[in-house]
C-alpha cells in the first residue's frame, strides 16, 4: 500500500476538481492547477486562468476550497497566478483526448516559442467525423479560449480549443 504525503494527497484532491466550462476535464487536465503546498492543516493552491479575466476562476477557486475542506484540511488558500501566462502546452494528453471525445477539437501543435519555426495550422480536424474540410465561423466560440468551426463534410458545428 502506497502512503501519500499530505502534499500529494492535497494535489490529488485539487487535481480532481472539474473545469466548470468543460466538465469532462479536470483542472489538472487543463493545466490550470500549478502548485499545491501543505503546511500542517493549511493548504496553498496556485491556479492559472486560461486567459486573464476567465469567469470560471471564481468557481474553480470555490470548488477547490470545498473539495479540500471536505477532505479535512482546515484552511485553504487558492492563489490566482498570472505569470507565466497559461498555454495550451500545459494541457495533458489525457485532457486533449477527453476534449476530442467530448466533441471539442483539441489544440494542435504547440504555442509559439522565441526560437525555431512557428507552426501554422492549415486545418482543424472535425472531432465528430474526422474530416479536415472545416472552416472557422467565429474566432470566439462558447468561451473566449475556443473558436467556433463548421465541418463541411458532416455539416456539424464544433468548438476548437485555440492554441495559445
Amino acid at each position: 500500500m502506497v502512503t501519500l504525503t499530505p502534499t500529494q494527497a492535497a494535489w490529488r484532491i485539487a487535481a480532481a476538481v472539474p473545469d466548470p466550462e468543460v466538465p469532462v476535464l479536470t483542472i489538472e487536465d487543463l493545466g490550470v492547477l500549478r502548485a499545491v503546498e501543505v503546511d500542517g492543516t493549511r493548504v496553498h493552491v496556485d491556479i492559472t486562468p486560461t486567459y486573464s479575466g476567465c469567469p470560471a476562476m471564481d468557481t474553480i477557486r470555490d470548488d477547490v476550497v470545498l473539495a479540500l475542506t471536505a477532505a479535512g484540511f482546515d484552511e485553504v488558500e487558492v492563489r490566482l497566478v498570472l505569470s507565466p501566462a497559461w498555454t495550451t502546452d500545459w494541457m495533458t494528453d489525457a485532457g486533449k483526448t477527453k476534449l476530442a471525445e467530448y466533441g471539442i477539437a483539441p489544440p494542435s501543435g504547440r504555442a509559439a516559442v522565441s526560437t525555431g519555426p512557428i507552426r501554422v495550422s492549415l486545418s482543424v480536424r472535425c472531432p465528430r467525423c474526422g474530416s479536415l474540410d472545416t472552416r472557422e465561423v467565429s474566432h470566439f466560440g462558447s468561451t473566449s479560449c475556443k473558436a467556433l468551426f463548421e465541418c463541411r463534410a458532416c455539416l456539424e458545428p464544433f468548438d476548437h480549443f485555440k492554441v495559445h
